[in-house]
């Protein structure tokens, strides 16, 4: 962990994005420093490897430990790595999928990036690209020494040598070069030589004992075969006969009675059929020769005749019949032979033979082959190279997107596509960008839900089985039309269509105008259902009117007549009542208008929306401002590290409302339009009616009109009235 005064030797600078501050990664030097950033200001603490759209081979060389989750030390240490790749590690930040051999600072990873170009018949080019490096056996299809330790035939120039590593194919089974081809590795050669040296060895000693080869190597292997092909058989008829001479009543069944002949006469019979071959090898008599020729078991007869004349005529010499005795005396001259023959070596380069072998241990076709290994060996260090340069393209293709998805959430607040976001989803007029992948709904709603955001998990499928699950976040328009069961269309990053349908729905709020006609939604919800509810009841009370109007015409004979309804004049009166209520209140509130002053009626009017609206708004503003990208991602795995917000601006964004395209035209005729009923226009006509009339009547119009006095013209003053005139004292007497 970087101490706080080695993270004070660089300079950071962070940027404002969604209400939450992230560093931002300016150049290389920003890259190269990310050591010493304190991890408390980064992003995201762990990054799965798997179920988002970081390409996984790379992130697979990231995470060394592979646990399936990349960390912060991951991510530094592979952010090391390609500073010393790389002259200017800023490099990343341009992405793509090839590295210019100008770029590479390494002298070994640059020497074996021209050395895959040179083998691809590639040698001038400047940059060296994934493509150039995945391939490996394209790359060593051309080569001949190419430092995997391994050669093949076409590496030797010599004819001699050639021929010898093809022996060594063909006897051991061959060890795959890279290019692709069967070749030949120290460890094969050395077996080879070790075990044809062996063999030979062994050839050699019974060739110059001949106690171990009295008739030559492949006479005494000949004569040996010969007498172990036949030795349990003939060891059995010389035994049958030593019983016949023991006692004459073993006589007969030794030769096998006859009805065991009798039991193959009703079978279809061969020389080779089984049942012949398990007779004894000749008629058993009281001490008798075996004959060589005639009288033997016809299914034997190829054998013994083999015995004759591969080991009884070269060891005892030619004869009609073979005795108990000469039977032993040619097993005793071929025993030290089979006891060196079971000493042979097994390997497979006895295949070869022996006088190939031994031209091949005379020559020196053994040092060639072992010079050639070690000629491939010294390239060992460039070939190698290969898998740092894959690494190296890799890095350059992906790392800086790792980067901007763990540091930092630049891709995902700078709208240029996170990791995590999986694809578009089109839905119900809308199209939602933040969709997350996840194998669990219920497990990952159970700390999604935190999120205070609006979720929709949806199985997205296509034909041939194909399925997985998403999280939708829905952050614009409203929730009324979204639902169990409603159906849309997914767009992967790829561009792949997938059928989608909600089976889980997470409710919270998702705009501001949705919760500002919420009151209002909820009012006429309400209107409806009690109309509904009273429409159903009066239309079970007409099926019972019509229901007794019907028993009341089946039994009109026998009913009396029904005296005439009078008028109900309680009815009337309430009908009377309501209608004044109305006109009171709706004269109460054009008073109270009327009162006002022409500046202070709008505001009046926008006082009362903002009560019937306001606290539904001011509650779902509370709620968007705290809506939290972290719980939607910690439960597909990652560790986010700070509060992700998704305020109601940035929130916005993330779902797109239709809109028309600029320039179109609208044509509001429509020819199915439902006609619409006159009342709603009278009622609201007489509403306005309603208020004129108490507005005017608050201005002393309506008195002046109904006194007569309204348009005539202003009548003569009347002359001021006289003061009585005062009394007058009496006259003097």
């Amino acid at each position: 962990m970087a101490t706080a005064n080695s993270a004070n030797s660089h300079r950071w600078k962070f940027f404002r994005a969604g209400g939450v501050d992230q560093v931002q990664l300016r150049d290389g030097k920003d890259i190269a420093n990310l050591g010493l950033l304190d991890q408390k200001l980064w992003m995201a603490l762990a990054v799965p490897t798997r179920g988002t759209e970081l390409d996984p081979k790379t992130a697979d060389l990231i995470d060394t430990d592979k646990d399936g989750r990349i960390r912060p030390p991951e991510i530094i240490a592979a952010v090391e790595w390609a500073s010393r790749a790389l002259k200017d590690v800023g490099h990343l930040m341009k992405g793509g999928d090839s590295v210019p051999l100008a770029e590479i600072a390494d002298a070994q990873t640059l020497a074996g990036a021209k050395r895959i170009l040179t083998n691809l018949k590639k040698p001038d080019a400047t940059a060296i690209s994934l493509a150039d490096v995945t391939d490996t056996v394209q790359i060593f299809a051309e080569t001949k020494l190419n430092g995997d330790g391994v050669i093949i035939a076409e590496a030797a120039a010599d004819p001699e040598v050639f021929k010898a590593i093809e022996d060594v194919v063909v006897a051991l089974g061959p060890v795959t070069d890279r290019s692709g081809k069967p070749g030949v590795d120290q460890a094969n050669a050395d077996r080879f030589f070790a075990e044809a040296q062996t063999l030979v060895d062994w050839a050699g000693k019974g060739e110059a004992d001949k106690t171990l080869t009295p008739l030559g190597r492949d006479g005494s292997a000949a004569a040996s075969a010969a007498v172990n092909a036949v030795k349990a058989k003939v060891d059995d008829y010389f035994a049958r006969c030593r019983l016949a001479a023991f006692d004459a009543r073993a006589l007969g069944p030794m030769n096998r009675e006859e009805k065991d002949f009798a039991a193959l006469a009703t079978e279809e019979l061969t020389l080779s059929s089984a049942a012949i071959a398990a007779l004894p090898l000749a008629k058993v008599d009281a001490s008798r020769a075996l004959p060589l020729a005639d009288g033997v078991n016809p299914a034997w007869t190829g054998a013994v005749a083999t015995l004759t004349h591969a080991a009884l005529t070269p060891l005892l010499g030619a004869r009609t019949a073979l005795t108990e005795a000469d039977w032993a005396v040619v097993q005793s001259k071929l025993a030290a032979h089979d006891a060196w023959l079971a000493s042979k070596p097994a390997t497979a380069v006895e295949t070869l033979g022996l006088p190939r072998l031994r031209e091949l241990l005379g020559g020196s076709a053994r040092t060639r082959i072992a010079d050639l290994i070690k000629q491939d060996a010294a390239l060992e260090s460039e070939f190698n190279q290969i898998a740092s340069i894959e690494k190296l393209v890799r890095f350059q293709k992906d790392l800086f997107e790792v980067l901007t998805n763990s540091v930092n959430f630049a891709d995902f607040y700078g709208r240029t596509g996170a990791v995590f976001q999986a694809g578009t989803l089109y839905l119900d007029a809308r199209s939602c960008q933040l969709c997350l992948e996840v194998t669990d709904a219920g497990r990952h709603a159970a700390l999604a839900g935190l999120a205070g955001a609006y979720l929709a998990y949806c199985d997205v499928t296509r034909a041939g089985g194909a399925k997985k699950t998403i999280c939708a976040v829905f952050t614009n328009g409203s929730r009324d039309n979204l639902m169990v069961g409603r159906n849309g269309v997914f767009y992967d990053r790829a561009g792949v269509d997938w059928d989608a349908t909600i089976t889980k729905v997470i409710d919270n709020p998702i705009s501001i105008r949705e919760a500002f006609w919420s009151p209002y939604t909820k009012l006429v919800r309400m209107i409806e259902e009690q109309i509904a509810k009273r429409a159903a009841a009066a239309d079970a009370a007409a099926n019972a009117k019509v229901a007794q109007t019907a028993t009341a015409t089946a039994t009109i004979d026998q009913a009396k007549p029904a005296e005439p309804k009078k008028m109900d004049i309680g009815v009337v009166a309430a009908l009377g009542v309501a209608a004044g209520s109305i006109g009171t209140a709706l004269s109460f509130v054009a008073t109270k208008l009327v009162d006002l002053s022409a500046w202070q009626i709008p505001l009046v009017i926008l006082g009362i929306i903002l009560v019937i609206s306001g606290p539904a708004m001011f509650i779902a503003y509370l709620k968007l401002r705290k809506r939290n990208l972290g719980p939607i991602l910690d439960a597909n795995g990652w560790a986010i590290n700070t509060v992700a917000r998704m305020n109601v601006p940035f929130g916005a964004s993330l779902t797109d409302l239709p809109r028309l395209p600029a320039g179109a035209e609208r044509s509001l005729e429509d020819p199915y339009a439902e006609k619409r009923s006159p009342w709603p226009k009278v009622i609201v006509f007489l509403i306005v009616l309603a208020i004129a009339y108490a507005v005017l009547n608050r201005l002393g119009f309506i008195h002046d009109w109904t006194s007569g006095r309204l348009g005539s013209a202003p009548a003569a003053a009347a002359p001021a009235p006289t003061a009585p005139a005062a009394p007058q004292p009496p006259a003097a007497q």
